[in-house]
């Protein structure tokens, strides 16, 4: 039975079209950690601070032991023969965490970043990146990208134990938290998996994102451009980036996952973006799992970081990092 802390009320979300699921493919064992393969070097050099200027106070600071780890910008190249652009931080250390960022955000988000630099504190090494279509990294965005963007990760994964570290753990924030567990159901090179505020019914949330009636002109015009408060054009949802989202089945991941994967679920109490009830339908299905449910918390979990970085450091280390 997995841990919980906490429980608040059921969604309230209704599905919205119904489609045949698709499962997840039959897990595929990868090469081994000297292999060469989808994930090639192009380029890596020191990395100096971007216009986005210093980092959040809480990424700044190191235990005493711990000195600041090295950063180097990263550039991988997908199955897709697109770049992906990362940043490791290197402590010395070759135990590395990777770190997938949500929808529409970036290697750069401040709970990523906070993440990032709570792991170096304890002398791991970590990598974030952007997945293709996002931030600095080649490729068209797309409103779903669920197996593309776990096909990204199995790049950077490979990348990484070709690089001679050793992958201790793979964590996502919201989609990014779909992304990891559909990667786990796919592959088994990764032993310890962390989904933060990811979603479990992906037919949920979806009008409440991109508004009422959507999904009606979606699928009679075969797309609609989200645009911001002003007006300006934010980003396109095409019915076949539509479709793969609905088509891709969470519950069929969940129960492909492998026994000896760990894995832990944390979500916030206060989620209103997608809520906690998914957390729980997660603890249900998946093996090897655990729950952990921060009081209070929202989506981004803004007035509790130390808590929800604690539990993912925690958790992690507990495995041997």
């Amino acid at each position: 039975m997995p841990a919980v802390t906490v429980r608040l009320g059921a969604a309230t979300a209704s599905l919205l079209i119904s489609t045949p699921p698709l499962r997840p493919r039959e897990r595929r064992a990868p090469p081994a950690a000297a292999a060469v393969g989808a994930g090639v070097l192009l380029r890596s050099v020191l990395a100096t601070p971007g216009p986005r200027g210093p980092l959040p106070a809480m990424a700044q600071t190191h235990d005493a032991f711990s000195p600041p780890a090295s950063e180097e910008r990263v550039e991988i190249m997908n199955k897709h023969g697109e770049r992906l652009v990362g940043l490791l931080h290197n402590t010395g250390s070759n135990k590395i965490v990777v770190l997938c960022h949500g929808f529409i955000a970036t290697k750069s988000d401040s709970l990523i970043l906070d993440l990032a630099s709570a792991l170096t504190k304890k002398g791991s090494s970590a990598f974030r990146f952007d997945f293709s279509g996002n931030g600095e990294s080649e490729g068209q965005f797309e409103y779903g990208n669920y197996r593309k963007e776990a096909d990204d990760l199995y790049s950077v994964v490979l990348y990484l134990y070709q690089k001679n570290y050793d992958v201790t753990a793979v964590v996502g924030h919201s989609k990014g938290g779909d992304v990891v567990a559909l990667y786990a159901s796919i592959y088994d090179n990764v032993r310890t998996i962390v989904n933060l505020s990811g979603r479990f019914d992906l037919n949920k949330g979806i009008e409440e994102r991109i508004g009422e009636g959507s999904i009606d002109r979606i699928n009679k015009e075969g797309y609609l451009d989200i645009k911001d408060k002003f007006e300006n054009f934010n980003y396109r949802v095409t019915k076949e980036s539509l479709m793969e989202r609905l088509n891709t089945d969470m519950h069929a991941a969940s129960v492909s996952i492998f026994k000896e994967c760990r894995f832990l679920t944390v979500h916030g109490s206060a989620d209103t973006t997608i809520p906690v009830d998914d957390a729980y339908e997660f603890a249900k299905l998946i093996p090897n799992h655990k729950l952990h449910v921060i009081e209070g918390a929202n989506h981004n979990y803004t007035a509790h970081r130390k808590e929800v970085a604690d539990a993912v450091v925690d958790f992690i280390m507990t495995n041997g990092v």
